[in-house]
């Protein structure tokens, strides 16, 4: 009976399991040759651009199958490639697409102890990649420039999950003492942009083969990466972004346009982005080679996407490269001062006194960029401005004002408009001199009214006649106010007493 019962069961269970398990592993060790990344690699890859797959990958790549025991992690262990120094240079371009493809294979960096010696592998083949790049080997074939950028989409195209800096920062708080976020996988991402930086600038490089692959959809995502938190990123991505646009004319209206739209998502809907003061370094070179007369979508851009920028919180984040911007803006086109100092008064910051001084400090830097005529158009409005800021009970912002009549050309501007300009800061200078609380305003308050007291002393004690006859008047006013509400506090009194008796 028991006999019956065993040759019942199914035989060789074990050795069919282990074999079907075998073909699983193989073919698990063929996707990630083939595709560059496995299981492991999936995010990294479905963001990487579609290109066209004019090669299969090498078949003879050096993986090893899969051999998970002692190996917790999963990941497939690969062995090293010839070194480019030992194999006959008629090998050398088939080693590069191997070392290529190798270098597809991705790995998880946020702990140090999985696939040390993997990650070393693929440290060194990347090393050897960026000396091959940079060597003259002959005209780089498409087939190459394709794996090129597919092996750099692979490992640089990932989703990033930022926290922008903007939110962890309080008003005045000092920037700099900010720790910034480190991604621990840079040394193998730094060489990665290494090879393409080196890609682009090389002269075995074809252009009009390169920008088949290097294509819209890879600028976009290429834009996408400023967003990362870590600043050795964005520094390296501002190169790389510059050599794009130098190297490859035919994207650069696409580029200026996805900054833009960029800009607007920033300002008028998130206020989160790491990286503006990239963007803008950027711009500020390439506003610097505009030609002139500036074209009209230039012109564009100034008013609806940079002069918005100062309405954010965080613009301490990137003022300075901003104001450098504006300032070349206004370098190249004189009369663009009115526009860009009527949109700053638009945007004035009300209650943000460290907002209110670097915007003084921009306005001193357009001002000396600006012309009599176009001086004229905006000096009263803005002088409107700046008397509220000589009267700003924060000294900092107070003195800054003060400052501008350091300036030499701005001190001419506003001494040959001195009839229209006196009229409207005498008041706040007067109400300095005898009120405000720091003497460092107090003292800067009388050396603006001596200068304009030497240059037209006629229209000073004018100024100051006027400004005594108004102080009078509204003193009446404030009597006659304080008159009133006593009378009717009176016939209050009365009205109670009355009903209570």
């Amino acid at each position: 009976m028991w006999k019956q019962i065993l040759s019942k069961l199914p035989k060789k269970s074990s050795s069919k399991n282990h074999s079907s398990s075998s073909n699983a592993i193989a073919s698990t060790s063929k996707s990630i040759s083939d595709n560059g990344a496995g299981k492991s690699g999936n995010s990294h890859t479905k963001n990487a651009p579609a290109v066209k797959s004019s090669a299969a990958a090498p078949p003879d790549l050096a993986f090893k199958d899969v051999n998970l025991k002692g190996n917790g992690n999963g990941f497939t262990p690969y062995e090293a490639l010839p070194s480019f120094k030992d194999v006959p240079n008629a090998e050398k371009q088939s080693l590069f697409l191997k070392k290529l493809n190798l270098s597809c294979v991705m790995f998880d960096f946020a702990d140090p102890t999985k696939n040390v010696k993997e990650k070393e592998i693929k440290r060194q083949t990347l090393l050897e990649l960026v000396d091959y790049v940079a060597s003259p080997n002959g005209k780089f074939s498409e087939t190459v420039v394709q794996e090129a950028v597919r092996m750099v989409s692979v490992n640089i195209f990932r989703t990033l999950n930022p926290q922008p800096r903007e939110n962890k920062v309080i008003d005045a708080l000092d920037l700099e003492e900010e720790e910034p976020s480190m991604d621990p996988s840079w040394p193998h991402l730094q060489l990665v942009y290494e090879i393409f930086l080196r890609l682009i600038a090389s002269p075995e490089t074809d252009t009009k083969l390169a920008k088949r692959y290097i294509d819209q959809s890879f600028v976009t995502r290429l834009l996408d990466l400023f967003d990362s938190e870590d600043p050795r990123e964005r520094d390296c991505l501002k190169t790389v972004l510059h050599r794009v646009y130098g190297k490859f004319m035919v994207h650069r209206p696409f580029i200026r346009k996805s900054i833009n739209n960029i800009f607007y998502r920033f300002v008028f809907e998130t206020e989160k982005h790491n990286g503006i003061a990239e963007f803008l370094e950027i711009l500020g070179s390439i506003i610097n080679g505009f030609a002139l007369p500036l074209k009209e979508e230039h012109k564009v851009f100034l008013v609806r996407a940079l002069v918005p920028l100062h309405k954010p919180k965080c613009l301490q984040m990137y003022h300075q490269q901003l104001s450098y911007c504006i300032t070349q803006f206004v370098e190249k086109d004189c009369k663009l001062a009115d526009t860009v100092i009527r949109g700053l008064l638009k945007s004035w910051p009300v209650t943000n006194s460290s907002k209110e001084v670097m915007f003084l400090n921009e306005l001193e830097e357009v001002l000396e960029a600006t012309q009599p005529p176009e001086f004229q158009r905006c000096m009263v409005p803005l002088f409107r401005q700046v008397a509220r800021c000589l009267n700003s009970l924060h000294f900092q912002v107070a003195e800054r004002a003060l400052f501008l009549w350091n300036n030499d050309h701005i001190e001419n501007l506003v001494m040959q408009n001195r009839k229209v300009i006196l009229p409207i800061i005498f008041p706040a200078l007067e109400r300095n001199t005898q009120k405000h609380w720091n003497q460092a305003v107090h003292s800067l308050t009388l050396n603006v009214q001596k200068i304009f007291n030497d240059i037209d002393a006629e229209l000073f004690k004018e100024c100051l006649a006027k400004f005594r006859e108004d102080e009078s008047k509204e003193a009446e006013v404030e009597a006659k106010r304080k008159a009133t509400w006593k009378r009717l506090e009176d016939i209050g009194m009365q009205k109670q007493k009355s009903s209570s008796s």
